[in-house]
């Protein structure tokens, strides 16, 4: 999956450091989200069908992708299968299938093919953070990456995910993502 296109080796610019380094000293912590309404419960939402469309912007802001996603989702007790398929905007495609696991009040792990270890998973209200390792296919490299997923639910039937993706302590990429039951 080529989702970036990016120039590892040109030089970060002076003021995306200083940008990364305010924003770092305070962060929003998913229990801020206690009590919103409608709750996120990943058991609810994501069961059957869905689908999504998205975005990627670089760390500049400007969009390098676009994308959709057709999901089919389902859960055994504590046991989730979420299977997503990618179709990007240059045609390329991409399977990805996410096995998640409920480990009760609101907490959750997940693994999928190209994550690296275990995501980590906290709801609250109806907000719901997932933050993981992934290796990244960029122009015929690979990159281990941070994800740092916040999914919001607008309402029963939407939810928007905001993504931001960093190397280096640094967010190199940001992706949006509107994902709705069918």
């Amino acid at each position: 999956m080529r989702l970036l296109k990016l120039n590892w080796g040109k030089p970060i610019v002076l003021g995306v450091l200083m940008a990364s380094l305010l924003t770092s000293c305070s962060s929003v912590d998913v229990s801020d989200y206690r009590g919103t309404n409608p709750p996120l419960v990943l058991e609810s939402f994501f069961n059957g069908p869905l689908k999504a469309s998205g975005i990627v912007e670089n760390f500049s802001g400007k969009v390098i992708r676009r994308f959709n996603v057709a999901m089919e989702a389902s859960w055994q007790g504590t046991e989730g299968t979420i299977k997503e398929w990618f179709v990007y905007d240059d045609g390329e495609t991409q399977t990805r299938i996410w096995r998640i696991q409920s480990q009760g009040e609101g907490q959750y792990t997940g693994t999928a093919d190209d994550i690296i270890g275990t995501a980590q998973g906290e709801a609250s209200g109806s907000a719901l953070r997932w933050r993981y390792d992934m290796l990244l296919p960029v122009d015929g490299d690979e990159y281990q990456v941070h994800f740092d997923d916040w999914m919001y639910l607008v309402n029963d039937n939407t939810i928007i995910n905001q993504s931001d993706i960093i190397k280096w302590g640094v967010t190199v990429a940001k992706v949006t993502l509107v994902i709705q039951k069918r």
